[in-house]
């Protein structure tokens, strides 16, 4: 039986931060939804100034007559005809959204949380619309959604504009071993708004930048390993990756079942904290969101408190997830020095015990390999359209499109995938030993020996350049122990090196999104990080 090196950066890169080029340009956003008027245009002063203003300040606005959905919308679609040609963020646009918006002005309010709120989603969530869902491949072009994704439908309950489609690492990161951030053959290349040169992270790539760059008020993500949280910290947003089974995956391709999460991208914890509240709760499409119940919360946000890290004990895992920058690790040890002065006991050293052996293991392969290949070939059998229908067609799609699909990235991951054979019992060993080593042995020990309330780390480094010919440098990053576990994590903006974003990581135990987003917020709070991109040129640096 073949065997491929087990290094989480180079088994299947599914939801890993990566590196690519800056000066492709990549495909233009698909679909657009009208020729969008001017910000002056379209609403005057009542849609000037928005760049930074959360879902509470828009809807007190709304509430008082200043705004409303469809001049929100197009200020929105303006931002993104304007801005998005520097970044390739937006895979597509939905033609319907002033449609839906002008339906929500006419509807009122009716106390939704999100009314008339502009939301992006990955391009791996459905809609039963005139958009596309394929995950940047061009193979799937032809797959037209009959339904929306759970999360979808949730989204348009509480009020939300779709607004279109996000820009990722093309199937998530899972097609080519040596990965390349923001990605797809549909897609083109998507950057960083900080640094137009640099990485945006994988795979939420388009989604964490357009959040970003404010050309959506937030965003859906999904994550593997590492690919909400990672983007999150190197665009200086907010990501929550929830705990497996919180947030409902009907309707959204799927990765690796054992590990998938789908979980908002936002520039603010309280705005991530809102949509959390809207995602979550039983879906009849997903057998894990049974698991949650009576565990979920429709409104998070009465968890944030400004003063919540008085008193709490936070632990820092230095042995592996720190040291792979030391850029990232001194902006980690100013945040460690914010949360001692807002309250919190630090417990240092504080280490995962397992850590070593999470970042480097077997059963981790043999799970992937497992899940992705009956995953990925259920779902392309069943999708209705015009597309390959399993994994071994894809691939063959691929090389008979190789002048668009292999240009730059290798399908080796997808091969990888499909020639890997591994029986039910090795699974089934190989999933309780990774839910053994970061669970009962891992975090849940380590918060245990030292009664803490969640663990920080730096998320990752920052972004590398892109080079879509050699592939990413990639230095480390903190997702790995939550991934395994599918536990929650919540990525913060951290600080700046060079100018280049950096987060910081909350992780804790199964079901503990109430206390991560409480730390989360007070860090926020104190720390006050988060500033809009610069959208600087390539230029002399690290």
């Amino acid at each position: 039986m073949d065997r491929i090196n087990t290094s989480r950066r180079t088994v299947l890169g599914l939801g890993t931060a990566a590196a690519a080029t800056p000066w492709l340009a990549g495909a233009s956003v698909q679909a657009r939804a009208a020729t969008p008027g001017s910000a002056t245009s379209t609403g005057g002063a009542a849609t000037t100034g928005l760049e930074e203003l959360g879902i509470t300040e828009l809807r007190r606005r709304m509430n008082d007559g200043q705004l409303d959905a469809e001049r929100l919308t197009r200020y929105y679609l303006d931002r993104i005809d304007r801005i998005d040609p520097l970044l390739h963020a937006v895979i597509e646009l939905n033609p319907d959204a002033l449609r839906e918006a002008r339906r929500l002005d006419a509807e009122g309010d009716l106390g939704r949380p999100l009314h008339g709120m502009p939301i992006l989603l990955k391009d791996l969530v459905e809609t039963a619309d005139r958009m596309h869902t394929t995950a940047g491949s061009l193979a799937l072009r032809g797959l037209r959604p009959a339904t929306d994704a759970t999360v979808a439908a949730r989204l348009r309950a509480a009020g939300a504009v779709i607004l279109g489609k996000t820009n990722l690492s093309e199937w998530a990161g899972g097609m080519s071993l040596t990965h390349h951030a923001g990605w797809s053959a549909r897609g083109g290349q998507t950057r960083n708004p900080y640094k137009l040169d640099r990485s945006p992270s994988e795979s939420s790539s388009g989604t964490a930048v357009a959040t970003a760059a404010s050309l959506c008020v937030a965003g859906i993500g999904t994550e593997t390993n590492g690919s909400i949280i990672d983007p999150a910290s190197v665009n200086c947003v907010v990501g929550v990756k929830p705990t497996v089974g919180l947030v409902g995956r009907g309707g959204v391709i799927p990765g690796v079942p054992s590990q998938d999460s789908v979980g908002p991208i936002a520039r603010t914890v309280r705005d991530a904290a809102i949509l959390l509240g809207v995602l979550v709760g039983i879906d009849d499409r997903d057998p894990a969101t049974e698991a949650s119940r009576g565990r979920f919360h429709r409104d998070y946000t009465r968890f944030l408190d400004a003063d919540g890290l008085r008193g709490a004990r936070i632990g820092v895992p230095r042995a592996v997830y720190f040291g792979y920058s030391h850029h990232a690790d001194e902006i980690a040890e100013r945040a460690i020095d914010t949360l001692r002065e807002a309250g919190a006991t630090v417990v240092d050293p504080a280490d995962i015990p397992t850590a070593e052996q999470l970042e480097d293991l077997p059963s981790s392969m043999v799970v992937q390999a497992y899940e992705v290949k009956r995953a990925l070939n259920a779902y392309l059998a069943g999708a209705p359209g015009d597309h390959p229908r399993s994994l071994a067609e894809l691939i063959a799609f691929n090389r008979a499109h190789a002048d668009r699909e292999l240009r730059y990235v290798q399908q080796d991951g997808l091969e990888a995938v499909h020639r890997l054979d591994f029986t039910e019992r090795e699974y089934r060993q190989a999933l309780a030993t990774n839910h053994r080593l970061s669970r009962a042995e891992g975090i849940d020990a380590v918060l245990r020996r030292f009664r803490l309330d969640a663990l920080v780390m730096p998320t990752t480094g920052p972004p590398a350049k892109i080079d879509l010919i050699r592939g990413d440098s990639y230095g480390g990053g903190a997702s790995t122990p939550a991934a395994l576990a599918g536990y929650p994590a919540i990525s913060v903006p951290a600080g700046f090196a060079f100018g280049l974003p950096v987060g910081l990581t909350f992780m804790g135990t199964a079901w503990s999104e109430p206390n991560l987003l409480r730390l989360a917020y007070a860090y926020e709070q104190a720390g006050r990080v988060r500033r809009p991109p610069t959208y600087r040129e390539a230029d002399i640096g690290f």
